[in-house]
């Protein structure tokens, strides 16, 4: 297939027409695999729920005391209430904070249209999925989420139609795929939220146990252009790495800040290229195409 070839510096808008053309086409033939982040809620004026790690953790603590030193950081917060109060404590928060569905961003709109063979979703909102269901005949999509093994201990994912009924694997009706490597508010309150639900997830994810065989059939070949994402954190960073494992060979990140020194060397490792464009900006370049 034919590529962009490597470049020693992040693509930029000055020369838009130069390889904005090729990544449009990998998307509308499947070849691309779009990776959503929470970054994408940014696109949503006054967005009714929590849009980063940190406003999570702070809608999270404002209810539950925990120690200060543990009460900016997501996993282990989650942790705490989930020893202390109880797992179902932790479900009724995050389901609380992700009650309300956002209207969906033209971008939101422009996927679900789209709707490629595979899209990995890492956000808890249900945002996408809505799109799906407006935009989708329901018989042609359907999507995977990972499973707590506290709930569910011994099975990594579920599968669930667009009606949100439970399947028992991808149906072969369905032309399109949603992956929520860390679950999601609808149609069952999975989340992957505590230390000890990625602690048993990354024990396993190197060998790939916790993904989804139609997963890996689907990136085979692929590029991803991760859109919404960060990588200043390895818990983002490892999932990432291990979802890419035995893709394509080239890869692209919407990220317009200078990246930090463990993004730019994640970039680097896995031959993923900087697109030097706010989110903002990639999205009406794509919606427009």
């Amino acid at each position: 297939m034919p590529v962009i070839e490597a470049q020693n510096k992040p693509l930029a808008a000055a020369n838009v027409n130069e390889w904005l053309p090729e990544l449009v086409g990998g998307l509308k033939e499947g070849r691309v695999v779009p990776y959503l982040g929470p970054g994408l809620l940014d696109l949503i004026p006054d967005c009714p729920v929590p849009s980063t790690p940190e406003a999570l953790v702070a809608q999270l603590t404002a209810k539950v005391t925990v120690p200060h030193k543990i009460r900016n950081r997501l996993t282990q917060a989650a942790q705490y209430i989930e020893n202390f109060k109880h797992r179902k404590s932790v479900v009724g928060q995050m389901d609380e904070a992700f009650a309300k569905v956002p209207t969906a961003s033209p971008l939101h709109d422009w996927i679900a249209r789209l709707a490629p063979p595979l899209v990995v979703e890492s956000w808890y909102d249900d945002t996408l999925v809505k799109a799906y269901a407006a935009q989708r005949p329901a018989k042609d999509w359907g999507q995977v989420q990972g499973l707590s093994q506290s709930e569910h201990f011994g099975t990594w994912t579920a599968f669930y139609d667009a009606d949100g009924q439970l399947a028992e694997s991808c149906s072969p009706a369905w032309k399109a795929l949603v992956y929520r490597p860390i679950g999601g508010r609808s149609p069952a309150s999975n989340y992957l939220v505590s230390d000890s639900d990625y602690v048993e997830v990354l024990t396993e994810i190197d060998i790939q146990t916790p993904i989804p065989a139609e997963v890996q059939a689907l990136r085979k070949g692929k590029g991803f252009l991760f859109m919404g994402c960060r990588f200043n954190d390895q818990l983002t960073r490892s999932f990432a790495r291990q979802i890419m494992k035995r893709s394509g060979e080239r890869h692209w990140a919407v990220l317009p800040n200078e990246p930090t020194r463990m993004e730019a060397r994640f970039l680097e490792e896995n031959n993923v290229t900087r697109i030097d464009l706010s989110l903002a900006e990639v999205a009406a370049l794509l919606c427009a195409s």
